[in-house]
């Protein structure tokens, strides 16, 4: 039997309760653990109890966490399931957490692919870029034609790139910079290229800019 020394009458920052045992364990939990074990001062638990209450707060630890993560960014199933086994989560507790997220409808792969997109197309960065962003976040490939279907032609957003950054007056190094900057954004060089000569029909435009 293990007892129960005290447990905090108000939660931390987090939410959650410390509860601390007469060995000096310590364990913080959130409020639901709490009352479905009914833990209170003085109270002891088996052996049994122990085991469940230590798995029971894995899994909630990982459910909240999971919740955080989602709320702050759109992530994939498999990146949000890697990223609370990096925050210490175990590899059990993380797949029920995805499984649990997915059961209330607060995690789709699907949706998530278009959201990453769509915020890709917000920052004018080319199709090269949202695909290596639909990649990082570990979004499932069966997804990526859908949400790259109807990718905007980005001429716009890269004459309005040039202008800001070369101006009326400009340099071949200024525009080797300024290219480099649109490569980087994961804007092609024909794009680029077509962008180029409608911003200026007198700029000697070359491939040995890029050395």
């Amino acid at each position: 039997m293990m007892r129960i020394e005290s447990v905090a009458a108000q939660p931390d920052r987090a939410g959650r309760y410390t509860v601390k045992f007469e060995d000096g364990t310590v364990m913080r939990l959130y409020r639901q653990t709490v009352e479905d074990f009914g833990l209170y001062t003085g109270r002891e638990l088996t052996e049994q109890e122990q085991k469940d209450l230590q798995a029971a707060a894995g899994q909630m630890s990982a459910k909240m966490r999971a919740v955080r993560i989602v709320s702050a960014s759109s992530v994939s199933k498999s990146d949000l399931e890697r990223r609370l086994v990096q925050k210490g989560e175990t590899k059990g507790d993380a797949k029920q957490a995805v499984a649990w997220m997915t059961e209330l409808n607060l995690l789709d792969d699907q949706k998530t692919a278009q959201q990453i997109v769509q915020r890709c197309i917000s920052k004018g960065y080319g199709l090269a870029r949202a695909k290596q962003a639909l990649f990082e976040k570990r979004i499932p490939k069966e997804f990526w034609d859908d949400a790259l279907a109807d990718y905007p032609d980005q001429t716009e957003r890269i004459l309005a790139f040039l202008s800001s950054r070369l101006g009326e007056q400009w340099e071949e190094k200024d525009l080797r910079r300024a290219v480099d900057a649109l490569l980087r954004r994961g804007h092609s060089y024909q794009e680029i290229r077509r962008a180029l000569n409608e911003f200026s029909q007198n700029a000697d435009f070359r491939e040995d800019y890029y050395g």
